[in-house]
């Protein structure tokens, strides 16, 4: 109970905090440019590393993740965080560049040998699967009276799954022999669909920024697999990967080069993280600069150099890196959302929000497990396991940040994405351990 008032507490903070932002915000702004710059952006770091440690800490013991608080805090600092709102390339640079390196880390946390085995099943609920609910979504937005620019983008933003939550909640169970694999599907999914998501969420925005018409789902499947949008589908998937390898390629020399010089844990950290990071960045920046998708070659790179799997060597950076992503990264990602939803604005849209998070998490999701797993040897009771494994999260905010630098105009496509996260991410891990108890499926 003592952190329930805490979290109370530290709202009231938030509250305070953007009351006084204004004023505090007009005096800075009186400074010189370069000066006014540097003064408004530290101040904004300061406010996602404070708030965003504070709602880390209090969320342990509470039923509340703390990454629907870090997005909650960040919509009450709404005012506070006004200037990322003005220098949307900086939101969108800062967003693109963490979830690099989330997706690399995604792939490390996959066995190689393991994926190996689930390869099939993973791409078809991937792949299909993402499909299936974009397609599932957009008819179910279009009926809530949403208009369609707003539906197909909103469909392909949320259609991305999240393992932040996921990951937390799969090593509190200790799955039976026979439904181990259900986890590595889990994660493994949520890795590839974070790529595929980026990359049909880009396609629907350049379609709609070419003036295709999504005004129905026939005009939007048209559209979406015609020849020229195909070939650009294919460009991102096969440019991507290419990127990917290049980018294992240089993780592979790297370890190589630690193995043969392999030093203390202590001469380790001086200097050799920088390339952890690095190499998601640059393998990203490949991949846009020969037309692929940065965020699958990130995926792709982590997957193949397989850094938490091997060596003991590169243990310690691993968890530098984990504590940087949970510390720092998503933090400050989820707060982003902030700058582009006002309080008010997440009121106006409470039921709906609602309606759309529902209908999302017990329909769309249901129909695309049990269509595209069809074809494998996924049982039964693992589909109906899988069918409430369905978080959103860093990703979506992600690409819901860069759409709406594109669409400013389509107003409820942020607090829309900010209410599937909050309730898929507040939710389902709280109903996970007991659906896996009810199926009989652990120990």
């Amino acid at each position: 109970m003592n952190n329930y008032v805490k979290i109370l507490g530290l709202f009231v903070i938030a509250f305070i905090v953007n009351a006084i932002a204004p004023t505090f915000l007009g005096h800075i702004g009186h400074l010189d440019g370069a000066e006014a710059s540097i003064a408004s952006a530290l101040w904004c770091l300061g406010l996602f590393f404070i708030f965003g440690w504070s709602c880390s800490r209090l969320a342990e013991g509470t039923i509340f993740p703390s990454f629907t608080l870090q997005l909650l805090i960040g919509i009450v600092l709404h005012d506070a965080l006004a200037p990322l709102s003005v220098q949307l390339v900086l939101a969108v640079v800062v967003c693109t560049s963490l979830a690099a390196i989330i997706l690399k880390s995604g792939g490390d946390e996959i066995e190689r040998a393991d994926f190996a085995k689930i390869a099939f099943p993973t791409a078809m609920i991937a792949v299909i699967g993402f499909l299936i609910t974009f397609f599932v979504m957009f008819v179910i937005l279009m009926a809530l009276g949403l208009d369609s620019k707003t539906s197909a983008l909103l469909s392909a933003i949320i259609g991305s799954t999240d393992p932040a939550a996921l990951i937390p909640t799969l090593k509190q169970l200790v799955f039976k022999e026979e439904y181990k694999r259900i986890t590595g599907l889990s994660v493994a999914e949520s890795a590839l669909n974070d790529a595929v998501g980026a990359i049909f969420t880009a396609s629907i925005a350049t379609m709609i920024l070419g003036g295709v018409n999504v005004d129905s789902l026939a005009n939007l499947s048209t559209g979406l697999f015609s020849g020229d949008n195909l070939t650009h589908l294919a460009q991102q998937f096969l440019f991507g990967t290419i990127a990917g390898i290049i980018g294992w390629g240089v993780m592979y020399l790297y370890e190589k080069y630690k193995s043969d010089h392999h030093a203390s844990g202590a001469d380790e950290a001086k200097y050799d993280f920088a390339i952890i990071l690095a190499v998601p960045l640059v393998t990203f920046l490949l991949a846009q600069s020969i037309h692929g998708n940065g965020f699958l070659a990130a995926f792709v790179a982590g997957l193949l150099a397989n850094f938490n799997h091997s060596a003991e060597h590169f243990h310690g950076q691993l968890h530098n890196l984990e504590t940087q992503i949970e510390s720092i990264a998503k933090p400050t990602i989820f707060m982003m959302v902030g700058p582009f939803v006002a309080l008010a604005d997440l009121a106006d849209t409470a039921l709906l929000g609602l309606a759309v998070a529902f209908l999302f998490m017990f329909v769309a999701r249901p129909i695309a497990v049990m269509i595209s797993l069809l074809p494998t040897n996924i049982t039964t009771r693992e589909k109906l396991f899988m069918c409430v494994v369905r978080e959103t999260g860093v990703i979506p905010v992600v690409l819901a940040v860069i759409t709406v630098s594109q669409f400013p105009d389509l107003k409820l496509l942020m607090p829309l994405t900010a209410w599937t996260v909050i309730w898929t991410l507040t939710f389902l891990p709280a109903i996970t351990p007991w659906w896996s108890r009810k199926l009989e499926m652990v120990e």
